[in-house]
């Protein structure tokens, strides 16, 4: 369990935990260059040539045996097996390479978070931005910062019930941030932000509300304890921080059930 008071990571620990997608890619290309570096020299001395259907799948084996011993979490390990069998598939389809281009474009409009730092786009619902309406309640004045705000699905409802307090929201892919952009710009209390939420200064909060992926929890965790001021409040929507109990959980009454994990400074 982490102490509040525990010293703050290095640097080097968290430029490591900022480039997971390397570790990955790693792995993948270790298994692609052990595989091919007794696969080319067997069927080139027959002077056969290479099997690549069953040369797909034994990448993939030997990629889930690294994710394996390596400890990956189970999604990457899933990854790593289907990612040399589908890239031989779809390569066998001939598709036009602009077609993969467009897609590329297409999701990093929508979803550049998963791209460069593993947060997915979630948007939070009605029911979650009505608990958190009534958890605030009692913060006059609030400062509130929503990190990841997707398209404002939290800090519209929120600033229409809280003229009082002060609201942003940052976000780095353009397309969410551009509907996010339009969804409030009437609103005279919310300020709609582009950006990368590691640079954003989260002391000039008194409530942080993220709703990001299990990834970047740690390191997110030791930016407000570094920033953060004391009787300040940091809320996560889904995903708690690793072996930190959270002051508390709010259960909220929706189709998934959603859980609030509250953590106070």
């Amino acid at each position: 369990m982490h102490s509040p008071n525990s010293e703050p990571e290095t640097d080097t620990d968290l430029q490591a935990q900022n480039r997971p997608h390397l570790r990955q890619l790693a792995l993948q290309c270790a298994a692609a260059f052990v595989v091919l570096s007794l696969a080319w020299p067997y069927f080139g001395i027959r002077n056969e040539a290479l099997p690549w259907p069953e040369t797909a799948l034994l990448i993939g084996g030997v990629a889930l045996l690294l994710a394996s011993l390596t400890h990956q979490p189970w999604w990457w390990r899933l990854i790593h097996t289907l990612f040399a069998p589908l890239a031989w598939g779809i390569a066998e389809l001939a598709i036009d390479p602009g077609w993969f281009l467009l897609a590329f474009i297409l999701v990093s409009l929508f979803y550049r978070g998963a791209v460069t730092g593993q947060i997915p786009l979630y948007l939070s619902n009605n029911a979650t931005a009505s608990v958190l309406a009534e958890l605030l309640s009692e913060r006059p004045g609030l400062r509130f910062i929503d990190l990841g705000a997707g398209i404002g699905s939290v800090l519209r409802p929120l600033a229409r019930a809280r003229p009082d307090a002060q609201l942003s929201g940052i976000e780095n892919a353009p397309a969410t941030w551009l509907i996010g952009y339009l969804r409030t710009a009437r609103l005279a209390n919310c300020n709609w932000r582009w950006g990368n939420i590691w640079r954003a200064n989260l002391a000039e909060y008194d409530v942080v509300y993220a709703f990001l992926s299990p990834a970047p929890m740690p390191k997110l965790w030791s930016k407000i304890q570094r920033e953060m001021s004391a009787g300040s409040l940091f809320i996560s929507n889904s995903f708690p921080i690793p072996e930190l109990d959270a002051s508390s959980v709010i259960t909220v009454d929706d189709g998934r059930q959603t859980r609030l994990y509250c953590y106070r400074r």
